[in-house]
């Protein structure tokens, strides 16, 4: 079977556009004409670091960001990685920090804060299955370290609509919707994104964090999970993930090159097409409220769960893959990241109606 057979939906990882994908494969026979792999050349090398300072700068070019006021690193390790570091490096014995509880992923990271200090959950939907992005109902205290939030949340399909003024720090997990609309940047202090979404392959994690920001570190750490210590070495304290950062370089390349604009456009036709389908379709009904709707992730269940491995059969049979929902859910997760295009979300769309034709013939 073609890959252009295939369309991947799955939530991470994720599809990639088709000239990246072309691009890579011919740098790891030669990359640059230079007889070399891309995955043979030298880490601390002149190559390696022409491709790094490149996607260090497209990543501010695309995020409206200086490169005086903010840094940029790839690191290793996932989100998980950052769940950790965060509070390690700015969360002090017996001081809090504010987490806003919106899904799993955001509720992790909130578990490892406890592990360093304490926890103001400022906002939860947790109590009613995370349907909902949670509201802030009160103020935010000024006497938190920082603030830690989750701009989209991939298991239940619920998305931040607007950034809430912060008196401190403010941090985002924006692993599963960067780049996919205009936003505004600086008003947080750090934010970071595990690559296998809209960012490239699996293996690296992109963390952008203001300057003045490490004036703020509490605590020694082990080198490696010191931001300081990070920035100082460039993102090559240990051996980098060359190929997966040079994958991720040619996906901003492609950002770049089609626009925020255009592709917050697109993202926003994908998700009204689906939605649109979701809420028509007899056999289907969606999970999360309306107002608080993902446009990365669109989350669905059958009225009819019996019907389940039927539709994800079908769909396989046209080749779809990765709508199967989060393990801990289940039901239907259909990822629109920006690699995925309308017509193949108009596939989806097709196949959906086909299904349901065969299931209520009568």
């Amino acid at each position: 079977m073609k890959k252009s057979d295939i369309i991947n939906f799955g939530a991470g990882p994720a599809a990639l556009p088709e000239s990246v994908l072309s691009e890579a494969a011919a740098a790891v026979l030669n990359y640059r004409d230079t007889g070399l792999s891309i995955l043979e050349i030298p880490h601390r090398g002149p190559l390696f670091a022409e491709l790094l300072a490149e996607s260090k700068s497209l990543v501010l070019q695309l995020a409206g960001l200086s490169a005086e006021e903010y840094e940029v690193l790839w690191l290793q390790g996932g989100g998980r990685m950052q769940f950790a570091m965060i509070p390690m490096n700015f969360l002090a014995a017996g001081a809090t920090a504010g987490y806003i509880d919106s899904g799993y992923w955001a509720y992790d990271a909130m578990e490892h804060a406890r592990l360093f200090g304490n926890v103001d959950i400022l906002a939860s939907s947790r109590e009613i299955g995370y349907t909902v992005f949670p509201e802030l109902h009160r103020p935010i205290p000024d006497t938190l370290s920082y603030v830690h939030l989750t701009t989209n949340n991939t298991i239940y399909g619920t998305q931040l609509q607007d950034i809430p003024d912060c008196p401190v720090p403010l941090f985002a997990d924006m692993s599963s919707d960067i780049f996919s609309q205009k936003r505004e940047y600086r008003k947080f202090d750090l934010f970071y994104a595990v690559a296998q979404k809209n960012l490239g392959a699996a293996g690296n994690t992109l963390v952008v964090l203001r300057k003045n920001l490490l004036d703020k570190v509490v605590r020694r750490s082990a080198s490696i999970l010191d931001y300081s210590m990070q920035v100082k070495s460039g993102s090559v304290l240990n051996t980098p993930p060359v190929f997966a950062i040079y994958i991720s370089l040619l996906t901003l390349r492609w950002i770049k090159a089609k626009g925020i604009d255009t592709i917050e456009q697109e993202t926003l036709a994908k998700a009204q097409l689906l939605y649109g389908e979701v809420e028509r379709n007899t056999l289907l009904e969606p999970v999360a409220d309306t107002a608080d709707r993902s446009r990365m992730n669109v989350v669905f269940r059958m009225k009819d769960t019996a019907l389940e491995k039927e539709l994800s059969a079908h769909c396989l049979a046209n080749g779809i893959e990765g709508i199967e929902g989060h393990r801990s859910v289940g039901g239907f997760r259909v990822s629109l990241y920006n690699a995925i295009s309308l017509a193949q979300v108009q596939k989806l769309v097709d196949t959906l109606q086909e299904f349901e034709k065969k299931k209520t013939k009568k």
